[in-house]
């Protein structure tokens, strides 16, 4: 493949990525050209670092560079709290805000009849066990309110019924959002989720 080629095959495999159209991967791969010893190398190799030793964390299922990831290794956050997140992303979002300081776990998607994906798909009989083996006194169910995400939610449920406290995410209105912006479904849940003011 010649050079031209090469970076017209980054260019392609940079628009492959989310957030990034074939325009976009054109600017980025010319900058990094631009910047070779800057941006193109580093990056080159730290791209090959991470895909050598990026793995799954056996107990929650976030990545790292290790068995364990650094939550579940921390000794400061085994309070009994695991908060149920759909995928890595959803957890990421959660350790941003830094308002929860227990442990994690990650269910890899959500049940989906017309996409074949049951419970043993996800890593939901690994939460099960974990409810008994880690003494956990609290399950919050942080999963997205779609169709999908409510129904893993109401599986879970049922599967930890009268083991351990079950406790969701509030829904409503954002911190900053104005009521003309929201769609009913918000409004309708922030309603049912009001408290005395």
């Amino acid at each position: 493949m010649s050079a031209g080629g090469d970076i017209e095959a980054l260019i392609d495999m940079m628009a492959r990525l989310p957030g990034l159209g074939p325009r976009s991967a054109r600017r980025a791969v010319l900058q990094m050209i631009r910047k070779k010893e800057l941006l193109l190398t580093p990056l080159a190799d730290l791209m090959h670092h991470v895909a050598a030793t990026v793995r799954e964390c056996a107990t929650c299922g976030n990545i790292g560079a290790g068995q364990i990831c650094d939550i579940c290794a921390s000794e400061k956050r085994a309070t009994g709290e695991i908060c149920v997140v759909e995928d890595v992303a959803d957890l990421w979002a959660m350790e941003r805000s830094a308002v929860f300081g227990g442990r994690y776990h990650v269910l890899g998607g959500t049940l989906s009849a017309l996409d074949a994906v049951g419970p043993e798909e996800l890593r939901i009989p690994k939460l099960v066990q974990r409810v008994t083996d880690e003494r956990v006194t609290e399950v919050i169910l942080a999963l997205n309110a779609t169709v999908d995400g409510q129904t893993t939610a109401h599986y879970i449920a049922d599967q930890l019924e009268g083991r351990v406290r079950l406790t969701s995410l509030a829904q409503g209105v954002p911190i900053g959002g104005e009521l003309d912006y929201l769609d009913d479904g918000t409004i309708t849940a922030a309603l049912r989720a009001r408290k005395a003011f």
